[in-house]
């Protein structure tokens, strides 16, 4: 049997990390929750959250994201793995404004073992936590999620770093950077780049392929896309021409693009298919 990596543990997601590590910490802290990073905002807007709407978000961090969904007008639920997550989220959901829907309290739960009955829920958000687990647990938390999700629903998802990324570009991006004098802001590690806290709970990031598989052995069939953050630079016509041709052009932008995406819906069990078609 195939030895299983240890999961990461809860006490590394302390609340320094939510609030100066964690996507969108720093929109967070300037609104108190009211709005959300620019990458958090696109994963949101992908999920089309309509009043009614029952949503589950795995891994609710500091709790915003069940809050737009309330304002929304959705019944939104959530939990997270670690005991300081389902704190702050209490803490912010206690101070918000009344909402168009409704918030459940967040509960404390591990996502291979998700606590809600089977076809419950329209939307199933999973921002940011896919390269937090293991292989083998993301394996068991697809099949969660997709027993919890209804026959019509959708599960969303946003990941980042594209492994392919700090793999094969990120080393192509520094030596570029070492010869234009900036090779300090561009570690060895890629993992180091921006939030070296990436190296402690990072154990599972993703490419394009790799995530389609994991979704496809878990019953889903799934839309994946790159993008990358706004690059809006002042650069001459041959910087902007290489930028052009790494981040719009196939397949150089398969290495190039940094966050991926993914819209996944609920494979027919053959037990299922079976009973289509009588």
């Amino acid at each position: 049997m195939e030895k299983q990596e240890s999961p990461v543990s809860p006490d590394l997601y302390t609340e320094e990390y939510f609030l100066s590590a964690c996507e969108g910490y720093d929109e967070f802290i300037a609104s108190e929750g009211e709005q959300l990073s620019r990458r958090l905002k696109a994963s949101f807007e992908i999920a089309a959250i309509e009043p009614g709407m029952k949503i589950l978000d795995v891994g609710c961090g500091r709790g915003e994201i069940m809050r737009h969904c309330a304002e929304l007008g959705a019944e939104a639920h959530g939990f997270d793995y670690a005991p300081v997550a389902v704190r702050m989220t209490h803490g912010l959901i206690s101070q918000s404004k009344d909402f168009k829907g409704t918030i459940a309290p967040a509960v404390q739960a591990d996502a291979k073992h998700i606590p809600y009955p089977s076809d419950s829920f329209d939307r199933v958000l999973l921002f940011d936590v896919v390269e937090h687990l293991h292989p083998w647990e993301l394996a068991v938390t697809f099949k969660e999620i997709r027993r919890v999700l209804k026959p019509d629903g959708r599960l969303i998802i946003h990941t980042a770093p594209n492994i392919w990324y700090d793999r094969y570009a990120y080393p192509i991006v520094r030596r570029f950077r070492l010869l234009l004098g900036q090779g300090d802001k561009y570690p060895r590690d890629p993992r180091q780049f921006l939030v070296a806290h990436n190296q402690d709970v990072h154990v599972n990031e993703q490419s394009m392929r790799s995530l389609r598989v994991a979704l496809r052995d878990a019953g889903f069939k799934s839309r994946i896309w790159l993008d990358s953050p706004p690059q809006n630079r002042r650069e001459n016509a041959i910087l902007a021409g290489l930028r052009f041709i790494v981040f719009n052009l196939p397949p150089m932008r398969w290495f190039f693009e940094r966050e991926i995406f993914a819209v996944a819906s609920k494979k027919p069990e053959p037990q299922e298919l079976q009973a289509m078609k009588q």
